[in-house]
């Protein structure tokens, strides 16, 4: 992959429990801060965007 701004998430605790996300060429990558070159999630904006208003809105499914 190449070269992304990665950015920490505002939820951030203290210590290495952090959330990063990047974009690139129309994909929005996740990774954790525990193991940056660990695995990248790799999505669509449009399943980003899904995720994140559940989220928020505090939607479980299961």
């Amino acid at each position: 992959m190449a070269a992304s701004t990665w950015q920490r998430s505002s939820y951030c605790a203290q210590g290495e429990a952090c959330v990063h996300v990047a974009a690139h060429d129309n994909t929005v990558n996740v990774t954790e801060s525990s193991d940056p070159t660990g695995a990248i999630l790799r999505t669509t904006p449009t399943a980003w965007a899904a995720l994140l208003r559940s989220v928020k809105a505090g939607t479980t499914h299961g």
